[in-house]
């Protein structure tokens, strides 16, 4: 990274007569290089989660023994809420660092409690697991509100013309650690040692905490300043509703546990619960404001639709950790073209198509507006909705053969993982322009923190089946998931007009 820093016209996060980063400013290097840490962090841990959790059980057929013995059906239940509880713990952090906090030292704590998550998880047997679960979704969730801002805070403004551009390049940052983890922490994981690659996990983050807290001088002032402080008054309420949640949900589980009644459905359908009743409780009440105009009542009107279809299509493409994950251990032979691989890397094809397809995405949508024939934002979402549908029609395929105990060729799933790759780029970069273009100007930030709540959403219905008794990774229900999503991407393209009335200005 050294040799790309350059002499240039500073910006917030670089002194007059500085060194930049690739022309833009110093600080985006240390965001660039704590994201990466913590993405690869994150997915090389994600990458292993789900056949660590089937590992020695009786769905775990073909991986090394060692794991926490799940059937499939409670992995994929865990795997879900554990994804829902990041982004739903997204919205706290955010609201931690501008009352509170500040970004700067959100970050910084975000870091060591995800560092110390993955050292727990390298411990020995479930308390560690879960209690190590528990400190990196909670870490995520305030990290992930406030990076993103931060390098907001190194330009001069919305305006500034560097600040697309650096955006990118921290995007470039997510999808390298993304890539990387599944090939380096997934390998020692899965084929050596469970512990070792969760291990390496906080080793990676605590690689990216300490150029982190090395770097920080290179970030701007912004950074360091919490927006809108709590006052003392408010703090102390606060505070007092904390602790009395906390105390009741103390007593609550003691008594459950000292009864001898407590199974992990305690936990987990409760999380469930939330993760589907805080986003609709959200909603609800941002569209009963009556300080909103009729023009922003109908947009939010619109953006409740948008919001389930995101839900739906987050439900299925999440399940590629998990559902798509286990087959591919389990029923996938692991060797192409002679060269033998851990299955953990199948993780790292999202990423590796992400970064080979957004481009030609970026250009496509530029191509088509010259000529006047760019699809509407209505028309990209419902080809996303769309696509998640086919990936899963796709899936029965590899299905119907495993079924009498076949190993399939592992490009099945690396088509699943094309295809759903395809409908994401449709799908989410318009989402967030979307919230951004319809959020009534009273939400503004609260919105991109909702849209956020549409994954929590789509993985708390995930993980309420499964409890349920739903063999999420059979045919009946990946059949039954395609047929909705399919169904869903064509209805909001046929009511695109109705959708459309109701969006005001934006198209």
């Amino acid at each position: 990274m050294a040799s790309s820093l350059t002499k240039d016209s500073p910006g917030q996060g670089t002194p007059a007569g500085g060194k930049t980063f690739f022309g833009h400013p110093r600080g985006l290097a240390t965001l660039f290089m704590t994201e990466m840490w913590e993405r690869f962090s994150f997915y090389g841990m994600r990458a292993l989660l789900t056949i660590y959790l089937l590992s020695g059980g009786p769905d775990g057929s073909g991986i090394r023994e060692g794991g926490l013995a799940f059937n499939a059906a409670t992995a994929t239940a865990i795997y879900s809420i554990y994804m829902a509880m990041v982004y739903l713990l997204a919205m706290p952090g955010g609201w931690l660092a501008d009352r509170v906090w500040g970004p700067r030292k959100t970050v910084a704590i975000a870091a060591t409690v995800i560092m110390l998550g993955h050292l727990s998880l390298a411990g020995p047997g479930q308390g560690f697991f879960f209690a190590g679960l528990a400190l990196v979704a909670i870490g995520s969730g305030l990290l992930k509100a406030n990076i993103s801002t931060m390098v907001g805070h190194l330009y001069d403004g919305p305006n500034d013309p560097r600040r697309d551009g650096g955006f990118t390049i921290f995007y470039i940052g997510i999808n390298v650690g993304a890539f990387l983890a599944p090939l380096i922490i997934g390998t020692v994981g899965e084929s050596h040692n469970w512990h070792l690659g969760f291990g390496l996990a906080a080793v990676g983050m605590g690689l990216g905490l300490l150029q982190f807290l090395l770097g920080t001088k290179h970030l701007s002032p912004e950074s360091n300043k919490v927006p809108t402080p709590l006052s003392a008054e408010e703090r102390n309420s606060w505070l007092r509703k904390g602790l009395t949640w906390l105390i009741i949900a103390a007593v609550f589980y003691s008594v459950v546990s000292f009864t001898g009644h407590f199974t992990l459905n305690w936990a987990m359908i409760p999380l469930g619960v939330l993760g589907i009743v805080i986003p609709a409780a959200v909603l609800f009440r941002i569209k009963r404001d009556k300080e909103l105009s009729g023009d922003d009542q109908s947009k939010v009107s619109a953006y409740i639709w948008f919001f389930i279809a995101a839900a739906a299509f987050w439900m299925i493409y999440d399940q590629g950790g998990s559902t798509v994950q286990a087959f591919g251990t389990t029923k996938t032979s692991g060797e192409l073209f002679g060269l033998s691989f851990p299955s953990t890397w199948f993780q790292s094809l999202n990423p590796i198509f992400v970064m080979a397809l957004a481009p030609v995405f970026a250009w496509l949508w530029l191509w088509l507006n010259r000529k006047g024939k760019e699809p509407s934002t209505i028309l990209k979402f419902a080809a996303g909705l769309f696509l998640i549908g086919v990936s899963f029609f796709f899936f029965l395929l590899p299905l119907a053969i495993a079924t009498d105990g076949t190993k399939v060729s592992p490009m099945w799933v690396l088509g699943i993982y094309f295809i759903q790759t395809i409908g994401e780029l449709c799908l989410s970069p318009v989402g967030l322009s979307l919230t951004t273009k319809m959020a009534p100007l009273k939400y503004a930030s609260q919105m991109m923190g909702i849209w956020f709540l549409a994954n929590t959403a789509g993985d708390s219905v995930t993980s309420l089946l499964a409890i349920g008794g739903v063999d999420m990774s059979g045919s009946r229900a990946v059949l039954v998931e395609a047929i909705l999503a399919a169904l869903a991407g064509f209805a909001i393209y046929m009511y695109r007009k109705q959708v459309r009335a109701r969006m005001g200005e934006i198209h």
